[in-house]
């Protein structure tokens, strides 16, 4: 039995104060993480510390699209076999290799890294809205596929764009209602996604 005088090792401490900052971590996930790393054998804590400097050394923001990437341009923006005329409009990197999957578009993309959401004070300057309309102004875009997820800020991030984009004269679209509301893209499978892209409708 621990007494409620316990207090672990500093270090340990930091370790799952840093584990339970990620994402769907929570603090017993955070712990049992932490203990998990300090049981595995050095070379395999050093190959997942050396993975993530790795990330964060080498990992860039494509100039065009701003997906992450090791080379700029990213492979999808200097493939020249891709129609270079319709862009889909995603809310993270996550999102670009899930609709590459489907095989249904064969565009380019623009990751915007994030929805506006006022509530957590994220405005359409924190994300990646006005590199989208750079690309817009060269007049070969002839179509904006929206695929922001189907949820009340993944919308408003898209009405937002689409009042921007609206006055220059480009077919804006989104995908069918084929993806469930309130669900991530992400999460969704081929088949779903696939349809929904190719039933894409008129914004």
């Amino acid at each position: 039995m621990i007494s409620k005088g316990y207090k672990a090792a500093d270090p340990v401490t930091k370790l799952v104060e840093e584990l339970h900052k990620l994402p769907g971590i929570g603090p017993k996930s955070a712990q049992r993480l932490a203990y998990y790393l300090i049981r595995v054998p050095d070379e395999q804590s050093m190959q997942l510390s050396e993975a993530i400097a790795a990330v964060k050394q080498r990992i860039i923001l494509c100039s065009f699209c701003a997906n992450i990437t090791e080379s700029d341009p990213c492979d999808i923006c200097g493939d020249m076999t891709r129609d270079q005329t319709r862009i889909c409009v995603v809310e993270e990197p996550l999102d670009v290799p899930t609709l590459e999957r489907t095989g249904a578009f064969n565009g380019l993309y623009h990751v915007l890294h994030g929805v506006i959401a006022p509530m957590k004070g994220i405005g359409p300057d924190d994300l990646q809205i006005g590199g989208l309309l750079e690309r817009l102004k060269g007049g070969a875009i002839e179509e904006v596929v929206l695929a922001t997820n189907p949820n009340v800020e993944g919308e408003a991030t898209s009405m937002f764009i689409h009042n921007l984009i609206s006055p220059l004269g480009i077919r804006v679209t989104r995908p069918a209602r084929g993806l469930p509301v309130g669900g991530d893209i992400e999460f969704a499978d081929e088949v779903t996604l696939g349809r929904a892209l190719e039933g894409r409708q008129e914004f």
